[in-house]
Parts: C-alpha cells; structure tokens; sequence
C-alpha cells in the first residue's frame, strides 16, 4: 500500500477516486485547512445513482457533517466494497479506495492500524458487509479498530439488479427467490453487538436529523463504530422501510433511544418497553405499568445484553424498531494497542536476526 503522505500523483491520477484538489492541496506541506464547507468535500464527479435513492440524502448528510468535526480531508479517507453504496468515496473530496468486494474492512484495518492519524471510514451495504464480507466485518467490530462503517442496509442486492440479500426477509420474492426467501435474515445491530462492537447505532436515510445526530457519535467514538442505515431502493425495493418512514404509522413503530430517557414510544406515549420475565425486554402499554418500571435507556452498559434485548425488540415487518445509539463504551483500540508493542519492541529490540528467527523449538528435515 503506497502512503497517504507521499505518491500524491499515483494517488491522483485518472481512475482513482481522489480529485486534483486534494493532491494540490498535500502538495503545499503544512497548508491543510479544517474550517471546511460542505462544498469542499463535494468532487466534480457526477454523482450516479437512480434518481430517488436514498443514497443522495445519506451523502449529502454526511458532507454537511463532517466540516463540524474540524479534521482536515487530506486526514480522512473513505474506503468502500462493491456495490451501490460503495461509489462513496468519487463524490468525497478526501482520500478513498474502492476496494474489493466484502474486505472493505480488512483493508481499512491495515490503514487505521498503520496510520493512527487518519479519520477512517467504511461504506458498504447489507450485501457487500453480511454475505461474501461478513468474516472481515465481524473480525474488524471484535478488535474495536478506529473506523467508523456505515452501513447502507436496502434488504435488496440493488447493484446486480435485486436479487435477495442476507437482510431480506423470509418469503421475499426476488429474481433469485421466484417462490420466496426461505433464508432468516441477519439482523445487523444484533450481529454487530453478538462481536462485541463498542459503538453501534441505527438511523434512516430519510431522517436527516437523527441520521446526522447518529452519524455525529460514532465519529467521535474511540474504536470501531457501525451505524446501519435503512436505506430505500425505490428501484428495486421500493418502500421496504415505508412502516417507518409514513407519519402515520412511523411514530407507532419506531421507537427512539434518548440517553437517560425512558422508552416510551407511540401516539401519546401509548406504549413503553419495559423488562420480561426471563431478563430481555418486552413491549407494554404504558398506563397498564408503573412508571417505575419503564425502561430508562443507557447506551453506555458495558454488558452488551441491554442492547441486544433492544436490537431483538424489532421483527421482520420492522414493527418496534429501536432508532438511535444502542451502544456506546469505551475500550482500548487494536491499532493503540498495536502501537504500544510496537514502541516496546523497539525498546526491546536485538540486532541478532538469526537469534531471533532461531528462537524457541527448531528442528532439521532430511540430513
């Protein structure tokens, strides 16, 4: 892998998703600048997805972000896997990669960990991050590696033209499932809280505040941060998230996690979560409870069994679905930890490489 900070003009050459702007601006050594617009993280590549997907409003939310988090955008860099999502990093006036199908999140563990520096982020979708990719996106959220992922999850393959993916729901008819989905879904927050991810979040392309609020988090967030993010495909999923998204019904299904709030949800507050029988969580109407035993929502237990009792709340036809930060704590980071040793064995260090190879059990094949 060449370097962020040299090999400015292989980075910026035709074909690589990285503007002359920025290969300018790295030129001029010490003239980064941070008091950025919306406008210098937009590029001059003509932004193609079908009109009315939800990926214009999610890029366009976090352009208008980013500037607040005061990093300059020669120290941010977008990396992305295959598919609709993952033309991301074009239209960012930073560094970025698209990279291979699935193994966006190896590939930004190899950058983060040797360029602690940099703001790193990941965008994939539910197919590229959960199907071929699922093995590096586990492994990345156990390591608590400092990205940030989002995850643009449309329950569809949009960029192949709409088979079945793993966040389909079962009975789904597609090209791929003529007679239905037989396949149970992942459910993302619950598989990314199952590896013990230390910042996990959900928002809706449609809702630009609590995405932006959402978004705002896990960019602060020490470790690795994954926010899914429902995202409508009106080609070949249209209104797959319409439950949540209609006034009418969106206020009845959702429920919105508030740090330190209880969780009461609905009409006129009409329903509220409060504690099973068994330690998970269940839905209760709220003048059927006492006050006292409505759940009050902490994102920051460290025991991740609050949050995957929320994350289990939801069903397939999205009735309950949580909406906000379920997690967030503290732990160290594998590219800090990685730096520690690091640092150890250079003071540790022997100049005897032959010792060191020869070291410990060896044996001799053959005479």
């Amino acid at each position: 892998m060449t370097t962020l900070d040299t090999h400015v003009h292989d980075l910026g050459m035709p074909g690589n998703p990285i503007s002359a702007a920025v290969a300018d601006s790295v030129a001029l050594a010490g003239e980064k600048k941070t008091d950025l617009k919306a406008k210098d993280l937009k590029t001059d590549q003509e932004v193609r997805w079908c009109p009315g997907c939800g990926d214009y409003v999610i890029l366009n939310a976090v352009q208008s972000f980013l500037p607040s988090l005061g990093i300059a955008r020669e120290d941010m860099v977008i990396i992305s896997g295959i598919g609709c999502s993952s033309r991301f990093p074009y239209y960012m006036n930073t560094y970025g990669m698209h990279s291979i199908h699935g193994r966006a999140p190896a590939i930004a563990t190899g950058l983060a960990a040797s360029r602690p520096d940099l703001s790193v982020w990941v965008v994939t979708g539910d197919g590229d991050s959960l199907s071929i990719g699922g093995n590096h996106l586990i492994h990345a959220l156990r390591r608590n590696v400092n990205m940030t992922i989002l995850l643009f999850n449309n329950r569809i393959y949009g960029l192949t033209k709409g088979q079945y993916s793993p966040t389909s729901e079962v009975g789904k008819v597609t090209k791929s499932t003529p007679m239905g989905s037989i396949d149970a879904p992942f459910n993302p927050i619950s598989l990314a809280l199952g590896a013990d991810a230390t910042f996990v979040g959900r928002a809706m392309d449609s809702d630009r505040k609590g995405l932006t609020d959402v978004l705002r988090q896990a960019a602060e967030h020490q470790g690795t941060s994954l926010v899914e993010i429902y995202q409508n495909c009106n080609i070949f999923n249209d209104g797959a998230f319409e439950l949540l998204k209609d006034p009418n019904t969106g206020t009845q299904w959702s429920i919105p996690l508030e740090q330190g709030k209880p969780l009461v949800f609905g009409p006129e507050g009409a329903a509220c979560v409060v504690k099973d029988d068994f330690g998970g969580l269940r839905i209760a109407e709220t003048n059927q409870v006492d006050a006292d035993d409505i759940v009050v929502h902490d994102a920051t237990r460290e025991n991740p069994a609050y949050a995957f009792a929320l994350s289990r709340l939801s069903s397939q036809d999205l009735r309950y679905t949580p909406m906000g930060v379920f997690r967030s704590v503290s732990k160290p980071t594998y590219d800090g930890m990685m730096t520690e040793q690091l640092d150890t064995a250079k003071v540790q260090q022997t100049a005897d490489l032959d010792a060191l190879l020869g070291g410990g059990e060896t044996w001799t094949v053959g005479n």
